[in-house]
């Protein structure tokens, strides 16, 4: 029994990772010169020996495929700020008008990390967003079209619905907990109303929550809908209590539209139909299962994992 629950545990690891993972930046163009400033929560560097190395490390900027020579480097802990900061100046071969930028934070951070960053020409202004599906950018420095700006925010959307372990653990007990197919569309239905739910209210009501108290919520979320499969299997008005719970993993939607200043409805339809798509694709998976076995373990087994995972990491987020 005691080499099963290591197991489990050992399982349950992996959810060290953030499920809000963020940075910032800031690229100011003078000509050939190019200042960055970033800032990175000092939480998010705790496994780096040696954060200025490999930071800076893994972002890149170039110009017509010549990549920009570091003229100096600086970095130390903001404590006040509780983040790391780093300041460092880049030197093109001649003055360029628009550059590439190619950032890989999450490869030293988290998978899920994602980096905002903000640049200046002037008067000009452009913006990107970095994770592990974005690694690479070109800033020019030219308004969008509406398309573009509607594509790139909505896909945003899209890899953040499915970019992190909660969103996917929450999406798989969702299924689980789904009896029927009517079931199933309603709680996808409030999931989604949930989300939109908090997107809408929480800038109205001007509280800034913390990204741990928003990634210990959403780990709650997970054990709480698992738990009541496993405890409650006849439980009514699950629908409600998932649109409860929707309204707590739309509080990290909310962080990210509010750091990056994308529009919600962009941003919220990518992450719509993310959802709704893996929903679909998880649906079909366990009715393939059901049909092949009608054991109840076919869903008690995976709800049970989902439950330790995501008590572990509320412990994990409470402890730290």
């Amino acid at each position: 029994m005691t080499r099963r629950l290591a197991l489990l545990a050992a399982i349950a690891l992996p959810v060290a990772a953030h499920m809000v993972s963020m940075s910032t930046g800031e690229a100011r163009l003078e000509g050939a010169r190019l200042v960055y400033n970033l800032s990175v929560p000092l939480y998010e560097l705790t496994h780096i020996k040696n954060p200025e190395q490999a930071l800076l490390a893994n972002i890149h900027f170039s110009s017509a495929g010549v990549e920009a020579r570091v003229v100096d480097k600086a970095c130390r802990a903001d404590v006040a700020d509780a983040a790391y900061v780093c300041s460092a100046t880049y030197e093109f071969p001649e003055p360029v008008e628009r550059f590439q930028v190619e950032c890989t934070f999450h490869a030293v951070t988290v998978p899920n990390h994602v980096h905002l960053l903000r640049a200046s020409m002037g008067s000009k202004t452009d913006q990107a967003v970095f994770d592990f599906s974005f690694t690479k950018a070109d800033l020019r420095f030219a308004p969008p079209t509406t398309f573009e700006l509607i594509t790139s925010q909505a896909m945003a959307g899209a890899f953040r619905a499915c970019g992190g372990l909660a969103q996917m653990l929450f999406l798989l007990v969702l299924v689980l907990a789904a009896r029927s197919r009517r079931e199933l569309l309603a709680l996808a239905g409030m999931l989604i109303i949930g989300e939109a739910a908090a997107c809408v209210v929480a800038p109205r009501l001007g509280v800034q929550l913390s990204p741990r108290f928003v990634e210990a919520a959403a780990a709650l979320t997970v054990a709480y809908l698992a738990a009541e499969i496993l405890l409650l299997p006849e439980a009514h008005k699950r629908w409600l209590i998932v649109g409860v719970l929707g309204v707590f993993h739309g509080l990290s939607l909310e962080m990210f539209i509010r750091a990056s200043g994308y529009r919600s409805p962009f941003v919220l339809s990518g992450v719509i139909v993310a959802e709704l798509t893996i929903i679909a694709a998880l649906a079909l998976l366990l009715g393939q299962v059901r049909r092949a076995t009608s054991s109840p373990l076919v869903v008690r087994v995976p709800a049970a994992l989902c439950a330790l995972v995501g008590a572990v990491w509320f412990g994990l987020r409470l402890a730290s």
